[in-house]
C-alpha cells in the first residue's frame, strides 16, 4: 500500500493543474506522462485521478483513459445555481432557528479564521474554497439536515467554480457575504438569513455571469 501523504500530494498537484487550466478542460489526461513529470510510479496517479473522477473534474473514458472534464456551460451553471437557491435559503433559516449554544461557536470560529487568498492560483485558493465550502455544508449541518447537506456536498460546486472563473475580487465580497448570513444566522433571525443567503448566491452567480461572458480565464 503507498503511503497516504505521497498520494495526497500526487493528487493536489494534479488537482491544481486542472484548476490552474494548465491541464485544459476537456484534455486528455496521460497516466504515465503525469507519472514522469511527477517523479512517482502510475498508480499514486491512478489512485489520484479516480479520486479527481468522484469530485467530477476528470472522466474515464472506455479504451481511452481519463480526460478532463469540460467547463459547466451557462445552462449548467443555471442550473446549479437554482439548485443552491432551493436548498440554501431553507437550510440558513433552520440553522438560524435550530442551531446550538456549540454549533452557533462553530460558526463563529469559522468566520473569525477565514481570509480572502491573495493571489488568483488555485494554491492561494484552495484555502479560502475550504472555508467556502466549510460555511456552507456547517449551515446545511446546523439545519440538522444529513440529506440536505449530503445532497450539496455532491455536486462539488466549489470546484466547479473556480474552474469557471476566479478572480481575487470575489474573495472579499463573498467573505462580506458569509458575514451578514452569519450575523443573521446567530442573531436568531430565520428570515434575514434567507434572504442574506438568497443575495449572496444571487450576487454569486451574477459575478460569474459578467466574467464567463468575456470568456473563460
Amino acid at each position: 500500500m503507498l503511503p497516504g501523504r505521497l498520494v495526497d500530494d500526487v493528487h493536489e498537484t494534479i488537482k491544481a493543474r486542472i484548476m490552474d487550466h494548465a491541464i485544459a478542460p476537456g484534455a486528455r489526461v496521460s497516466i504515465d506522462g503525469l507519472a514522469r513529470e511527477l517523479g512517482v510510479s502510475p498508480t499514486p496517479v491512478r489512485e489520484a485521478l479516480a479520486r479527481l473522477e468522484s469530485a467530477q473534474l476528470v472522466v474515464k473514458e472506455p479504451l481511452r483513459g481519463y480526460r478532463t472534464t469540460p467547463l459547466l456551460t451557462p445552462a449548467q451553471l443555471a442550473d446549479l445555481y437554482r439548485f443552491r437557491l432551493l436548498i440554501e435559503p431553507w437550510a440558513a433559516a433552520t440553522a438560524a432557528e435550530r442551531a446550538t449554544p456549540d454549533g452557533r461557536a462553530r460558526l463563529k470560529t469559522e468566520l473569525a479564521t477565514a481570509d480572502a487568498p491573495e493571489s488568483e492560483t488555485y494554491a492561494a485558493y484552495r484555502a479560502f474554497s475550504a472555508h467556502d465550502a466549510r460555511f456552507h455544508l456547517l449551515l446545511a449541518e446546523l439545519a440538522g439536515s444529513d440529506q440536505v447537506r449530503e445532497a450539496f456536498q455532491r455536486t462539488n460546486w466549489h470546484l466547479h467554480i473556480y474552474r469557471q472563473h476566479y478572480h481575487r475580487g470575489i474573495g472579499p465580497q463573498a467573505l462580506a457575504e458569509h458575514r451578514r448570513i452569519a450575523d443573521a444566522v446567530l442573531a436568531c433571525d430565520a428570515q434575514a438569513a434567507a434572504e442574506a443567503m438568497r443575495e449572496h448566491l444571487e450576487l454569486s452567480h451574477a459575478r460569474l455571469g459578467e466574467e464567463t461572458h468575456d470568456g473563460p480565464r
